[in-house]
């Protein structure tokens, strides 16, 4: 079991977890969606595609861009298809 938390609160947590170039991808029906506010902003990477982004709003406070996913994977991740991994300060832990 993996835990994603960020400013005291826990984002996602999940037994099913896909761990790719070492950033943990949990599935969507994990997260706190109270907690995702969508983004404009979008990156592409050579192997899996443009990624799409999420800024988190936790106890008043935002971290802009903080989980991304790709709603469209290149074939070579398909196994990544709509999982939200994390950077930026957020915490991804065992539980």
């Amino acid at each position: 079991m993996k835990r994603a938390s960020w400013n005291g609160a826990v984002l996602a947590e999940s037994d099913d977890v896909v761990t790719v170039e070492g950033n943990a991808y949990f599935p969507p029906q994990s997260l706190r969606r109270e907690y995702f506010v969508p983004s404009d902003t979008h990156t592409v990477c050579p192997w899996k595609g443009t990624a799409s982004y999420y800024t988190l709003r936790v106890n008043g406070k935002e971290n802009r861009d903080a989980a991304w996913y790709y709603p469209d994977p290149k074939p070579a991740a398909e196994q990544i298809r709509g999982r939200v991994a994390f950077w930026k300060g957020v915490a991804v832990s065992d539980v």
